[in-house]
């Protein structure tokens, strides 16, 4: 699949609701462990973690796993509640989902494979060689990948579920996976046709607004050059800018409206 031109998405792809959900969260990093390159006297700045829900009448998709209360501790997050319950909030029972798309295998995005028995798991191929490959072996690579999730993923390939992509893919009506690499060596983002146009499900392609408004680099990175041809897609595929919704941003829970009156923790991006 080429670059799609940014118009809407047209009357015959579906409209989808699309949904973030906060489960974690990290106060206070320093501006220069998130921007790469900037003054480090800038002021500290907080990170969100999110997963998120693609929905219709017809299928509902979610992206991305989170990571489990244990592994919070570990890495020393905050844990807000499962990306389970965020999910059964808006009416979602995990154990039923069938499809769940891995936007990278990074801890962040993949660490709850347990809450998903009956889902098929779509990931791109170079994301899975270069996570199970030689680079592994180096500190600055492997630091934000959990051996038992990768070792996970690797099991649901011997059950069967596992859904390789290699590039850009129309996995729904309405809904691709674009590979953008940068990142990690094979990060997909999510496009969706909603009412409002082509929305963007970035994911890390662009943590925060900032990065692609400024074309800024956030520092765990295997490739500037990809990362920045990532933005110039992001921008190209989504139809306005505020379609295109960045992986760990505070800025997208006071953008967008909550999905429910009682639900803080979600917010509807379309």
């Amino acid at each position: 699949m080429k670059d799609q031109h940014r118009d809407g998405p047209g009357d015959r792809a579906p409209a989808y609701e699309v949904h973030a959900i906060k489960y974690a969260e990290l106060k206070g990093r320093p501006a220069t462990d998130i921007f790469l390159g900037v003054d480090p006297h800038e002021a500290a700045v907080d990170m969100d973690y999110f997963v998120w829900l693609i929905r219709s009448a017809e299928r509902t998709i979610v992206v991305d796993m989170g990571f489990t209360a244990e592994v919070a501790a570990k890495r020393g997050r905050t844990f807000l509640r499962c990306p389970g319950e965020g999910l059964r909030c808006l009416g979602v029972d995990p154990w039923t989902v069938t499809d769940v798309v891995v936007t990278h295998l990074h801890y962040d995005h993949v660490g709850n494979y347990a809450l998903f028995p009956a889902a098929r798991f779509h990931v791109q191929d170079r994301e899975v060689a270069f996570a199970t490959g030689r680079m592994m072996r180096h500190r600055c690579l492997c630091a934000a990948y959990e051996p038992d999730d990768v070792a996970a993923l690797v099991k649901t390939v011997f059950q069967g579920r596992v859904e390789f992509h290699d590039g850009d893919e129309e996995i729904a009506p309405g809904i691709s996976v674009h590979l953008a690499p940068g990142h990690t060596a094979g990060l997909q983002f999510v496009r969706v046709a909603t009412r409002k146009g082509w929305l963007v499900l970035a994911s890390d392609a662009c943590h925060y607004g900032r990065h692609l408004d400024e074309n800024l680099v956030f520092p765990l990175v295997t490739s500037v050059p990809d990362l920045m041809e990532g933005y110039r897609r992001l921008r190209k595929l989504a139809s306005d800018r505020a379609l295109i919704v960045p992986g760990h941003d505070p800025a997208v829970m006071t953008s967008y409206p909550r999905s429910l009156d009682d639900q803080a923790l979600c917010v509807r991006l379309d």
